[in-house]
Protein backbone atom coordinates (compact mmCIF):
# COMPACT_ATOMS: atom_id res chain seq x y z
CA UNK A 1 0.00 0.00 0.00
CA UNK A 2 1.29 3.46 -0.82
CA UNK A 3 2.21 5.81 1.97
CA UNK A 4 0.31 8.67 0.34
CA UNK A 5 -2.65 8.12 2.64
CA UNK A 6 -0.55 7.76 5.76
CA UNK A 7 -0.77 11.41 6.64
CA UNK A 8 0.86 12.23 9.98
CA UNK A 9 -1.50 14.34 12.04
CA UNK A 10 -0.90 15.54 15.58
CA UNK A 11 -3.14 13.96 18.22
CA UNK A 12 -4.54 17.08 19.83
CA UNK A 13 -7.89 18.68 19.27
CA UNK A 14 -10.02 21.70 20.03
CA UNK A 15 -13.70 22.55 19.93
CA UNK A 16 -15.13 24.83 17.26
CA UNK A 17 -16.38 28.03 18.89
CA UNK A 18 -19.25 28.28 16.42
CA UNK A 19 -20.83 24.79 16.70
CA UNK A 20 -19.11 23.56 19.87
CA UNK A 21 -18.06 20.24 18.34
CA UNK A 22 -14.59 18.77 18.46
CA UNK A 23 -12.42 19.54 15.44
CA UNK A 24 -9.64 17.40 14.00
CA UNK A 25 -6.10 18.62 13.66
CA UNK A 26 -5.21 19.65 10.12
CA UNK A 27 -1.78 20.31 8.65
CA UNK A 28 -0.86 23.80 7.54
CA UNK A 29 0.14 22.29 4.19
CA UNK A 30 -3.47 21.17 3.63
CA UNK A 31 -4.78 24.64 4.30
CA UNK A 32 -2.14 26.35 2.14
CA UNK A 33 -3.23 24.24 -0.82
CA UNK A 34 -6.97 24.64 -0.34
CA UNK A 35 -7.54 28.16 0.95
CA UNK A 36 -7.98 31.12 -1.38
CA UNK A 37 -5.02 33.49 -1.47
CA UNK A 38 -6.54 36.09 0.85
CA UNK A 39 -7.27 33.39 3.45
CA UNK A 40 -3.76 31.91 3.21
CA UNK A 41 -2.46 35.36 4.13
CA UNK A 42 -4.39 35.09 7.44
CA UNK A 43 -2.80 31.78 8.46
CA UNK A 44 -0.77 31.80 11.65
CA UNK A 45 1.71 29.35 13.15
CA UNK A 46 -0.88 28.20 15.69
CA UNK A 47 -2.53 24.77 15.43
CA UNK A 48 -5.57 24.66 13.16
CA UNK A 49 -8.47 22.23 13.09
CA UNK A 50 -11.03 20.95 10.59
CA UNK A 51 -14.69 21.26 11.62
CA UNK A 52 -16.64 18.34 10.14
CA UNK A 53 -20.04 19.44 11.44
CA UNK A 54 -22.27 19.52 8.32
CA UNK A 55 -24.36 22.51 9.46
CA UNK A 56 -21.47 24.63 10.76
CA UNK A 57 -20.22 27.30 8.33
CA UNK A 58 -16.66 26.98 9.69
CA UNK A 59 -14.26 24.72 7.78
CA UNK A 60 -11.00 25.48 9.63
CA UNK A 61 -10.38 27.19 12.93
CA UNK A 62 -7.69 28.05 15.43
CA UNK A 63 -8.86 28.97 18.90
CA UNK A 64 -5.36 30.07 19.89
CA UNK A 65 -5.25 32.54 17.01
CA UNK A 66 -8.99 33.28 17.26
CA UNK A 67 -9.20 32.52 13.53
CA UNK A 68 -11.98 31.00 11.45
CA UNK A 69 -12.05 30.02 7.80
CA UNK A 70 -15.41 29.50 6.12
CA UNK A 71 -16.62 27.63 3.03
CA UNK A 72 -16.10 30.79 0.99
CA UNK A 73 -12.42 30.75 1.99
CA UNK A 74 -11.87 27.28 0.49
CA UNK A 75 -11.14 26.67 -3.21
CA UNK A 76 -13.13 23.42 -3.36
CA UNK A 77 -16.57 22.28 -2.23
CA UNK A 78 -16.31 20.74 1.23
CA UNK A 79 -18.25 17.50 0.82
CA UNK A 80 -19.28 17.05 4.43
CA UNK A 81 -20.84 20.53 4.37
CA UNK A 82 -22.67 20.16 1.03
CA UNK A 83 -26.26 19.04 0.56
CA UNK A 84 -26.64 19.47 -3.21
CA UNK A 85 -24.86 17.68 -6.04
CA UNK A 86 -22.07 17.50 -6.81
CA UNK A 87 -21.02 16.41 -3.31
CA UNK A 88 -17.33 15.52 -3.51
CA UNK A 89 -16.31 12.43 -1.55
CA UNK A 90 -12.89 11.69 -3.08
CA UNK A 91 -10.89 14.75 -4.03
CA UNK A 92 -7.89 12.96 -5.53
CA UNK A 93 -9.91 11.17 -8.21
CA UNK A 94 -12.94 13.43 -8.60
CA UNK A 95 -15.49 11.02 -7.14
CA UNK A 96 -18.87 12.41 -6.09
CA UNK A 97 -21.69 10.90 -4.08
CA UNK A 98 -23.85 11.03 -7.23
CA UNK A 99 -21.37 8.80 -9.07
CA UNK A 100 -21.73 6.14 -6.37
CA UNK A 101 -25.52 6.55 -6.34
CA UNK A 102 -25.72 6.25 -10.14
CA UNK A 103 -23.53 3.13 -10.24
CA UNK A 104 -25.64 1.45 -7.56
CA UNK A 105 -28.84 2.38 -9.41
CA UNK A 106 -27.58 0.85 -12.65
CA UNK A 107 -25.70 -2.23 -11.36
CA UNK A 108 -26.84 -2.89 -7.79
CA UNK A 109 -23.28 -2.51 -6.54
CA UNK A 110 -20.34 -0.11 -6.61
CA UNK A 111 -16.76 -0.58 -7.72
CA UNK A 112 -15.70 2.91 -6.68
CA UNK A 113 -14.05 1.87 -3.38
CA UNK A 114 -12.06 -0.75 -5.37
CA UNK A 115 -11.03 1.89 -7.88
CA UNK A 116 -9.85 4.26 -5.15
CA UNK A 117 -8.01 1.45 -3.36
CA UNK A 118 -6.16 0.57 -6.58
CA UNK A 119 -5.20 4.19 -7.14
CA UNK A 120 -3.94 4.50 -3.55
CA UNK A 121 -1.91 1.30 -3.96
CA UNK A 122 -0.36 2.78 -7.08
CA UNK A 123 0.66 5.88 -5.10
CA UNK A 124 -1.62 8.25 -7.00
CA UNK A 125 -3.38 9.92 -4.09
CA UNK A 126 -2.62 13.26 -2.48
CA UNK A 127 -5.17 13.32 0.34
CA UNK A 128 -3.07 15.57 2.52
CA UNK A 129 -3.39 18.44 0.03
CA UNK A 130 -6.54 17.58 -1.95
CA UNK A 131 -9.03 16.64 0.79
CA UNK A 132 -10.12 19.54 3.03
CA UNK A 133 -9.87 17.27 6.07
CA UNK A 134 -6.30 16.39 5.11
CA UNK A 135 -7.16 12.72 5.55
CA UNK A 136 -7.77 9.67 3.37
CA UNK A 137 -11.31 9.46 1.99
CA UNK A 138 -11.65 5.71 1.55
CA UNK A 139 -13.37 5.09 4.88
CA UNK A 140 -15.89 7.85 4.17
CA UNK A 141 -16.44 6.63 0.60
CA UNK A 142 -17.10 3.10 1.86
CA UNK A 143 -19.53 4.38 4.54
CA UNK A 144 -21.41 6.40 1.92
CA UNK A 145 -21.54 3.41 -0.44
CA UNK A 146 -22.97 1.20 2.31
CA UNK A 147 -25.55 3.85 3.25
CA UNK A 148 -26.61 4.25 -0.38
CA UNK A 149 -26.79 0.48 -0.86
CA UNK A 150 -29.09 0.20 2.14
CA UNK A 151 -31.38 2.79 0.55
CA UNK A 152 -31.43 0.95 -2.77
CA UNK A 153 -33.40 -2.17 -3.56
CA UNK A 154 -30.19 -4.19 -3.69
CA UNK A 155 -30.41 -7.60 -2.04
CA UNK A 156 -26.66 -8.16 -2.27
CA UNK A 157 -24.60 -8.53 0.86
CA UNK A 158 -22.21 -5.77 1.86
CA UNK A 159 -19.29 -7.89 0.61
CA UNK A 160 -20.92 -8.39 -2.78
CA UNK A 161 -21.99 -4.79 -3.17
CA UNK A 162 -18.89 -2.99 -1.86
CA UNK A 163 -15.90 -5.06 -2.77
CA UNK A 164 -13.16 -3.05 -1.08
CA UNK A 165 -12.75 -2.74 2.67
CA UNK A 166 -10.57 0.09 3.93
CA UNK A 167 -6.98 -1.09 3.39
CA UNK A 168 -4.61 -1.21 6.34
CA UNK A 169 -2.17 1.22 4.72
CA UNK A 170 -4.79 3.87 4.03
CA UNK A 171 -5.12 5.59 7.36
CA UNK A 172 -4.05 8.71 9.15
CA UNK A 173 -1.05 8.03 11.32
CA UNK A 174 -1.02 9.73 14.67
CA UNK A 175 2.13 11.50 15.82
Amino acid sequence: MSKCCQVPVAVYSAHCRVCGRKGKSVARRTMEHLLVESAVARLTDHPHFFCATPTCPVVYFSNEADARFYKSDVRVRVGVKETEDPVPICYCFGITEKMVRDEIASTGRTTIPDYIKAQVKAGRCACEIMNPSGRCCLGVVTEIAIRLLKRSDSTRTREEAVAAPMPDGCAVTET
